[in-house]
């Protein structure tokens, strides 16, 4: 195996094979790298193609995002989960408003200095925006390389993740085009060197895959511990007046972060009596009547819900109500839509 080689063949390949993607423009807006990197982080593709360009039409400059209100960016981002990286997001930009003058900073260091902003991010914009020789690792990279070089590891073991940069570093050290080395890279881990269903026969470095050739692709990377998931019961209980609906928001960390919610009663040892709720509302026992239930998973939480509908309901201090029409223009995370949608609502 010689490194010059194996680059070759990949930016070959990718340049032949590469998807179509809004993102991947001959000349990349150093801002909406910024923006698509972020949605991409633990996100699937074809959830990122959803929200990509709208979120770019509601903010279209590194200015506006920062500008914009928080609950403004978390409407945007809704429906792509782990909320914390749009407020990262936007603190980014703030940041480059306040520090670069609006402008993305190129260098490697500037950009890890950023709120938000990993090694990951940093170097895949540096490399595919700026074409600077950095490396970028992620679970995709890190798959190919432990298969590559038949090592069979955790891919989230520490030594493991120390080695893996340190050979992408060789690697786009080796390469032709940083920028398109380190796509094919994360595309042939994408698409073709997969956790399961590997595609061999279609992989342009298999005659470099040293877990190719002895019969160990499948059992690379040695599967990762389970997070162990806590238990959480939510009592959502559904007021509707006149079109509207009341909602509360959640506090500014924790779980939904500054999101929005309808009132909801939160216990991790049980699902709350019916008795418990209407005290917590300040209405009789027969106010509230059960709509259904489902459990929402998270990567470290089994959040079972209990949905109610409710009547007489009086507006907490910190409550407010909504018309139906305006939920789309703020923040509600998916297992609160459902809540609406089991409920009839949306």
């Amino acid at each position: 195996m010689t490194d010059p080689r194996l680059t070759a063949q990949l930016e070959t390949w990718f340049k032949a094979n590469a998807r179509d993607l809004p993102w991947r423009l001959d000349v990349r807006d150093p801002y909406h790298a910024l923006v698509c990197e972020c949605m991409l982080q633990q996100t699937q593709v074809s959830r990122v193609l959803e929200k990509y360009q709208p979120f770019l039409d509601r903010f279209p400059t590194v200015q506006s995002l920062a500008d914009a209100p928080e609950d403004d960016v978390l409407a945007a981002w809704a429906g792509l989960g782990y909320y914390r990286r749009a407020r990262m997001l936007h603190a980014c930009a703030q940041a480059i408003v306040e520090k670069h003058g609006g402008v993305v900073p190129e260098s490697l260091d500037a950009l890890q200095a950023l709120p938000g902003i990993g090694r990951y991010t940093a170097g895949a914009i540096a490399s595919m925006v700026f074409h600077q020789r950095a490396p970028i690792v992620d679970g995709n990279v890190t798959r190919v390389l432990l298969r590559v070089h038949n090592k069979p590891e955790p891919q989230t073991d520490k030594d493991t993740v120390k080695w893996a940069w340190h050979r992408a570093g060789e690697l786009v050290q080796a390469a032709t085009d940083p920028a398109v080395f380190n796509e094919a890279m994360m595309e042939l881990g994408a698409t073709i060197c997969t956790p399961k269903n590997i595609r061999c026969d279609s992989c342009p470095i298999r005659s470099h895959c040293r877990a190719f050739k002895s019969g160990t692709t499948e059992s690379i990377p040695l599967p990762k511990p389970k997070a162990k998931q806590k238990p959480m019961y939510c009592s959502a209980v559904i007021a509707a007046e006149n079109g509207s609906i009341l909602l509360e928001q959640r506090p500014p960390s924790g779980m939904w972060a500054n999101m929005y919610q309808v009132p909801t009663i939160e216990r991790d040892d049980r699902q709350s009596t019916p008795e418990e709720i209407t005290t917590h509302l300040g209405v009789g026992v027969d106010s509230i009547e059960p709509t259904g239930s489902f459990t929402h998973i998270t990567t470290h939480r089994i959040v079972e819900f209990a949905i109610y509908r409710a009547k007489g309901v009086i507006r907490a201090p910190h409550q407010h109500y909504r018309t139906l029409e305006t939920l789309n223009e703020i923040a509600l995370s998916n297992a609160q839509r459902k809540v609406l949608a089991m409920a009839g609502v949306e």
